[in-house]
Formats: structure tokens, C-alpha cells, sequence
């Protein structure tokens, strides 16, 4: 049924919420998993006499080695339950580049957790979800993380 299935992750035990359903599925289905975590863009921060300035390269480095380590421990989880598995990092704009991936990788099912965020900070955050939802071209997976 599935080959594979992307997820996309950002650290939080919230975004998390999916991966017990997804284990099952790849299990199941013998599909490969990927995992997909996006950075921002490079941050830059605004003085208040409006000079930008980009954030301290180690700093960012630190960001990438972080997120990195945390997609290696999730792979491994993965693998050690038998589910063959990959990851990747990139930087961009969330909901455009995990379609990208998903396209590029041909992922028959895109798997994600929603944060539920509704009301004042919906309209300040968005919702990855809702942007996953609106653009996606293929199946998805959505569970409501508590």
C-alpha cells in the first residue's frame, strides 16, 4: 500500500505524536520512512536604529549539529525496530520544502502530527499542518498531538 512515507519532525514530543502510528504502518506496509526536519532560514535580527545583522554562525551550527543528532536518534529507533529509515535537514520556508521533499522522494504518504494551535496563535504561527493539507498532492496521515 505505502512504499514510503515522510514525516516531518521539529523536535517536540508533540510533533512525535505520529511516529507510533507510522512504526505500525511502515511494519505493515514494509515501507521506508523519512524524516524530514526544517530549519528556518538563515535568522537575522533587526537593531532598533532598522541595521540587520545575520545571527552568529556558530550559533547556527550549533541549530544544524542539534537537529541533526536529534533526526540520528530517530532513525535509530526506527532501525532498531526493524524499519528501514532515512533522514534529512534542510533550511527553508516549513509547508513549501516538505512538499518539495515529498515530491522528491516520491513519498506515498506524508505523516504528521498538528499542534493544535487554534484562535490568536494560529493566525501568529499558521498552521503547517493546514499548509501540509491545502498543498499536499497526496495522502496524509494527521493526528492531533495533546
Amino acid at each position: 500500500m505505502y512504499n514510503t512515507i515522510l514525516v516531518p519532525l521539529d523536535g517536540s514530543k508533540r510533533a512525535e505524536a505520529i511516529l507510533p502510528q507510522v512504526e505500525e504502518l511502515a511494519q505493515q506496509c514494509n515501507a521506508k520512512v523519512v524524516l524530514v526536519q526544517v530549519l528556518d532560514p538563515i535568522p537575522v535580527v533587526t537593531s532598533l536604529d532598522g541595521t540587520t545583522m545575520a545571527v552568529d554562525p556558530l550559533t547556527i551550527e550549533r541549530m544544524e549539529k542539534k537537529a541533526e543528532e536529534y533526526l540520528v536518534s530517530r532513525e535509530g529507533a526506527l532501525h532498531e525496530k526493524g524499519i528501514q529509515a532515512e533522514t534529512h535537514l534542510t533550511c527553508g520556508e516549513v509547508v513549501p520544502t516538505i512538499l518539495e521533499t515529498a515530491q522528491r522522494e516520491d513519498a506515498d504518504l506524508i505523516a504528521l502530527a498538528s499542534h493544535g494551535r487554534s484562535g490568536l496563535s494560529r493566525a501568529l504561527f499558521g498552521s503547517v499542518a493546514a499548509g501540509i493539507l491545502q498543498g499536499a498532492n497526496r495522502p496524509l496521515l494527521l493526528v492531533r498531538s495533546r
